[in-house]
């Protein structure tokens, strides 16, 4: 197993992680539809929001697993954490990097996983969008994509966050940006529910094709 690397910039992304204001915050529904959604979408046991702290993983939302947290240094997060684009391990046992740690030889008992960074306002990497699997998975080029679009919402929900825990301090602009914040958040689900509609139905077509040769053969 390699332990999770640390990137250059620590000092200074976990500034902006404690200035964001979110660690050890209660759960909330605008990220736990996230990762529920991911749960449907991609057919995974597990799909955490994850911010990487100095020593731990924290899950601001968690489907799937029991604890909030977790050991920074075994983390799967902290190694996606440093990815320009997606980290994807269709199977954990044949990847150097996981096949001895200790979630995937016990608990959760860890098989698949991919994850996205997730950025603040200024491009700090706080932390992962993530899912993880039970069994071997490979995700296609479209899936990958989709990955990336629920990171980016979850990254949006995040940098709203950041946003109004500035308003507080900034009273003159509140209305302004609450507004800008909605509108922007509408924008945002509204591509979401196009690129899931679009998933959806090429599965059926999928299907059917697929019913269809079956019959042929008959």
């Amino acid at each position: 197993m390699i332990e999770a690397p640390i990137p250059d910039n620590e000092t200074e992304r976990l500034e902006a992680l404690k200035n964001i204001g979110i660690l050890d915050t209660p759960r909330e529904e605008r990220f736990d539809r996230i990762t529920r959604l991911a749960l449907k979408v991609f057919g995974v046991p597990i799909s955490t929001l994850t911010l990487i702290d100095k020593n731990r993983e924290w899950f601001k939302s968690c489907q799937g697993l029991p604890l909030r947290e977790g050991a920074r240094a075994i983390s799967f997060c902290g190694h996606a954490l440093l990815e320009q684009d997606i980290l994807v391990i269709p199977d954990t046992l044949k990847d150097v990097r996981f096949a001895t740690n200790p979630m995937v030889l016990g608990e959760p008992h860890i098989r698949f996983y991919a994850g996205v960074p997730v950025k603040d306002i200024r491009g700090y990497r706080l932390g992962v969008f993530c899912i993880k699997g039970r069994v071997p998975k490979e995700l296609s080029l479209e899936e990958q994509q989709l990955l990336k679009d629920l990171a980016s919402w979850a990254a949006l929900e995040l940098q709203i966050h950041q946003l109004q825990e500035s308003l507080l301090k900034h009273d003159g602009f509140r209305q302004v940006l609450e507004d800008e914040i909605e509108e922007c958040r509408k924008l945002n689900r509204g591509t979401i529910e196009r690129e899931l509609s679009m998933i959806q139905l090429k599965g059926r077509i999928d299907e059917l094709q697929k019913r269809l040769e079956e019959a042929k053969k008959k």
